[in-house]
């Protein structure tokens, strides 16, 4: 009967319930659980906004999915089952917002209705494009937010304070939005108040400031990463106590300095990234003591001597990475114990001993996909062993210090996983071999011995997307055909080899997907009809060829295309609108140039040097691109005048028009081109007088005025310090005149006291094309190609210059090359010439200097070229150091000179020779005996004259002719004393 009665009421409850259930399962279809005011924010958030799958394209690089999200936010439906949105089930209200690679492109402007959702306590807008959006104060409004991510998405500008007001944030990721940064102190305020955070995650966000060590002190830290922060100071020295950090990462910032981080034993650390050569020392054995660690990795850090044993401890290690670090001896045994290791790169360091050696340790690697031994000291031949690396995917080996020798082993070409192969840079000898398997993604074999012809198996490996082959001694025709199949191929480089091409109708358009292709230096001849990667290629070099013309060039996206060095011949080829670098230099091609060039908006690089070029120059060269860095048109046959109208706020560094007839005056409008450094108008037929506002260009350093039609004096300037970059000067053969420009001379700071130790030695230019400029230097002349920028050089020869050289010149102490011969200067070679301790090539000649060389120039021990002659010098030439490796021609036609290594000897050197000799044969043939004699004659002699005079009373004659023979002495020595103190000063 109890029974009964249970199971009853257990009946009417269950019944009483489903009615209840079924009530509020009707209440919740039946009403919209989001609130109308925030659906209608939702909305117009939304409609800022465009759609462009640009936006997250870095989410396919993570492989993490990624459509336009708010697609689905319709007018009149629930928010609560849009995509992105999470609404929390009792109030309605909208809690989470994930909108993070939605494909969303526009800018969160400061009232957006985002901040009309107080409730939020998640947001993700990470990986979108807010471009002109700042991380504003709005952001602080949301007090219940625990999760905050921003990353890469664009922010830029200072980061509102605002955000330290979110006290209850758990996580947060402004990571990647470089172009922000913290106010002062801004960083310091956030982590002193957001004492929740567990993840902290700002790389690439300018912080500057100290490492906040209190920040050690955050027991609930479980992932921090500082990386690019520009954080400086010292990492501290003291043991770590965050129990539960499993993340730290501190990569490039370079400004901090410390040693490796040490951690107490009771540690959760399995992320650890460190990066700058300020972190020292050697790493301690208690590395061994990350238990939990899986990837370690210390990149360009300065950490040295031997990797310790202990590290064999890590046995959870997956990847371990200390690439550009300064380790040395061999790798330890006890590496070998990591057989969890997927990934290990120990790239530039020290390390040393027989590769076969430590590719022996490996055997128990077999999960290893990634292994990097590049530039190290290793030697010898590639062992077998790493074919047993079955699951090996990447193989970096490169570099000359690794000295590998030998053909290329037979097991590498049937390695079935591998994807990525670098052996550049080494001394392999032989042919390549034939891949067996088509995985091969990667294969760069650069800077190496190999010879023969490119195997036909390269061009079976369908999945291959890079080829580098340059610089080994391949040789042989490739045809075109051959890439049929390599589809995938993007990147193909076989510069500096000895192959030719063919091209067959039915093969002009191989490689559609290319992208980028070097065949320079080789003997590729004739019409050039390969038409490759219409829509793809970006980048074409076939330089130093034979090529003499094309059929087109249908390229349509091509930025860089370098011709130079071959034998192109006819009119001037017009590049794609896309191009921004364009070489033909050192061609044979002729006519004008046409006014389409003025439609290349987007050039960068334009030199049309070295051609057959004429006619005049188009107006519009100067102000066809603002992005126009250098314009090298010399060596051409051009006339006319020079475009008078420059772009202002243009980005113009070098202008060469050398070797043309150009005519007319300089225009003043090259005042606006700030940033020019070069500036070569040499042989030319410009009319006018020197360029003083040229002065004021903050940056020039070579200015080429030779060969032309300047005139009148250079007089003084009205600019404070002009020319002070200045540091090649070359104004000969024209007709300036008057005193030489003291003025001018005194402000060549760029020509004094340069430190050339603490000076990073660099070419003028950038990578990929460097400045050239013709000087005469040491009596040559000679081009450079490349511009060092410690060279220094001035040139006023060939002119009417007149008076004294000023002696300030000696103050240009880093001068390398001075010429100021034929001219008509006067007066003495100045002393301070001493102080010029760098020169090594000094002309004077064709002058009409007087005087004595200084002895001071003696101490020029870098001189290697001087020349003196055709001027009236006079006396000795001074002897020592570099003086007594001068020839004759250094001192011709002077003819008051004497001395080494002039035939003519100084009068002097013989009279004070025949003196010597004479004191040698006096002292060698003293006898005590004539010299007593002689005495004894002279005293009665000397009594017998002093009685008759004094008896005589006439004694005065006596006396004068005793005086006139001491005058006469007198007066023979001053004059010998004058000619030496001639010769010396």
């Amino acid at each position: 009967m109890m029974s009964k009665l249970l199971l009853l009421l257990c009946f009417l409850f269950f019944l009483s319930f489903s009615q209840l259930f079924s009530s509020s399962f009707s209440f919740s279809n039946s009403t919209k659980l989001c609130p109308h005011h925030q659906a209608i924010a939702l909305l117009h958030f939304k409609q800022s906004f465009s759609i462009d799958n640009s936006s997250s394209w870095y989410c396919d690089y993570y492989d993490v999915t990624f459509y336009p999200k708010t697609e689905s936010w319709k007018k009149g439906s629930d928010c609560c089952s849009w995509d992105g949105v999470t609404c929390d089930w009792v109030t309605g209200h909208v809690i989470e917002l994930d909108l993070s690679c939605s494909w969303l492109f526009g800018t969160i402007h400061s009232n957006t209705t985002l901040f009309h959702l107080p409730h939020l306590q998640k947001l993700n807008l990470a990986f979108n494009n807010f471009r002109g959006s700042s991380i504003s104060a709005g952001f602080g409004r949301f007090s219940s937010l625990t999760h905050l991510n921003l990353c890469d998405s664009e922010f830029s500008g200072p980061i509102s304070p605002e955000i330290s007001h979110l006290s209850n944030l758990v996580s947060l990721d402004l990571s990647w939005n470089i172009d922000t940064e913290f106010a002062p102190h801004g960083f310091d305020s956030l982590v002193q108040n957001l004492t929740k955070l567990q993840k902290l995650h700002l790389g690439g966000i300018s912080i500057s400031s100290i490492f906040p060590k209190f920040l050690l002190n955050w027991a609930s830290l479980v992932s921090l990463d500082l990386l690019d922060g520009a954080l400086h100071g010292r990492f501290p020295d003291h043991d770590i106590h965050l129990p539960k950090l499993e993340v730290l990462d501190l990569r490039w910032n370079n400004g901090l300095s410390g040693t490796f981080p040490r951690f107490s034993e009771n540690n959760s650390l399995t992320e650890l990234y460190l990066s700058s050569k300020n972190f020292s020392g050697e790493l301690p054995a208690s590395i061994g003591n990350l238990k939990s660690l899986k990837i370690l990795v210390l990149h360009n850090c300065g950490f040295s001597g031997s990797i310790p044993s202990s590290i064999g401890n890590l046995k959870s290690l997956i990847a371990l990475a200390l690439p550009g670090c300064e380790f040395s001896g061999s790798i330890p045994a006890s590496l070998g114990n990591l057989t969890q290791i997927i990934a290990l790169h120990l790239d530039r360091n020290h390390f040393s001993g027989k590769i076969s050696k430590v590719i022996n340790s490996f055997n128990n690697f077999r999960n290893l996909i990634s292994l990097g031994l590049a530039s190290n000291n290793f030697s010898g031949q590639l062992p077998p062993s790493i074919g047993n690396l079955t699951n090996l995917q990447d193989l970096y080996l490169s570099d000359n210090f690794n000295m590998f020798n030998g053909t290329i082993p037979s097991w590498l070409y049937t390695m079935p996983s591998l994807v990525q192969l670098d052996l550049s840079h080494n001394k392999l000898t032989g042919h390549i071999g034939e891949f067996q398997f088509d995985s091969l993604e990667y294969i760069d074999l650069t800077m190496n011995e190999l010879h023969g012809s490119v195997p036909g198996s390269i061009f079976k490996l369908i999945n291959l997307r890079y080829l580098f082959l340059s610089s080994n001694n391949f040789s042989g025709v490739l045809e075109t055909s051959n890439f049929g199949k390599l589809r995938n191929l993007t990147s193909l480089d076989l510069s500096n080899n000895m192959l030719s091409l063919t091209t067959s109708d039915n093969s002009k358009s191989m490689l559609p997907h290319i992208e980028s292709l070097d065949l320079s230096n080789n003997n590729i001849s004739g019409i050039w009809s390969w038409n490759m990667g219409k829509n793809t290629l970006q980048y074409l070099n076939l330089s130093y060829n034979l090529i003499s013309g094309f059929e087109m060039l249908p390229w349509e996206k091509l930025y860089i295309l370098d011709l130079h060095s071959n034998l192109l011949q006819g009119p001037l080829p017009t590049p794609p609108n896309s191009t921004f670098f364009f070489s033909v230099s050192h061609n044979k091609l002729s006519g004008e140039i046409l006014s389409l060039f003025c439609k290349a908006s987007s050039m960068r690089i334009l030199d049309l040097s070295d051609n057959n070029l004429s006619g005049m120059l188009p107006l519009c060269l100067g102000n066809f691109s603002k992005y126009l860095s250098v314009l090298n048109l010399g060596r051409n046959q051009f006339h006319g005048i020079i475009p008078q109208t420059f772009l202002k706020g243009n980005a113009i560094r070098n202008l060469d028009f050398n070797g043309n007839q150009l005519e007319g005056s300089l225009p003043r409008s090259l005042i606006i081109c700030r940033k020019l450094e070069v500036l070569d108008l040499g042989n030319n037929k410009i009319n006018d007088t020197f360029p003083h506002w040229l002065g004021t260009l903050p940056e020039l350093q070579v200015l080429v005025l030779r060969s032309n039609s300047f005139h009148g004096h250079i007089g003084c300037s009205k600019i404070k310090s002009p020319f002070m970059s200045l540091r090649i000067i070359d104004l000969a053969y024209n007709d300036f005149e008057g005193d030489l420009p003291e003025m001018y001379l005194r402000s060549l700071k760029a020509t004094m006291n340069v430190d050339e130790g603490n000076m990073t030695r660099k070419y003028m230019g950038d990578s990929y094309y460097q400045d050239s400029v013709m000087v005469t230097i040491k009596g040559l002349e000679i081009e450079f190609v490349k511009i060092l920028n410690t060279f220094t050089t001035i040139d006023l020869s060939s002119n009417k210059f007149q008076g004294e050289i000023p002696k300030s010149i000696g103050n240009l102490n880093s001068l390398r090359g001075l010429n100021l011969s034929h001219n008509s200067l006067a007066g003495h070679i100045p002393s301070s010439f001493k102080n010029l301790k760098l020169l090594e090539s000094l002309d004077l000649s064709s002058n009409k200097l007087i005087g004595s060389i200084p002895q001071e120039l003696t101490s020029l021990t870098f001189l290697e070229v001087l020349n003196l002659s055709e001027n009236h010098l006079t006396g000795f030439i001074p002897r020592g150091n570099q003086f007594d490796t001068f020839g004759n021609d250094s001192y011709s036609e002077n003819s008051g000179l004497c001395g080494f290594p002039l035939s003519k000897k100084c009068i002097t050197d013989e009279a004070s020779k025949s003196s010597k000799e004479a004191d040698e044969e006096f002292d060698g043939g003293f006898d005590w005996k004539i010299t007593l004699m002689g005495y004894g004659c002279g005293l009665v002699i000397g009594l017998s004259l002093g009685c008759l005079i004094f008896l005589t009373g006439k004694p005065k004659r006596f006396v004068w002719f005793i005086e006139e023979n001491i005058h006469k002495k007198i007066r023979r020595s001053t004059r010998s004393t004058c000619r030496q103190g001639a010769r010396r000063n």
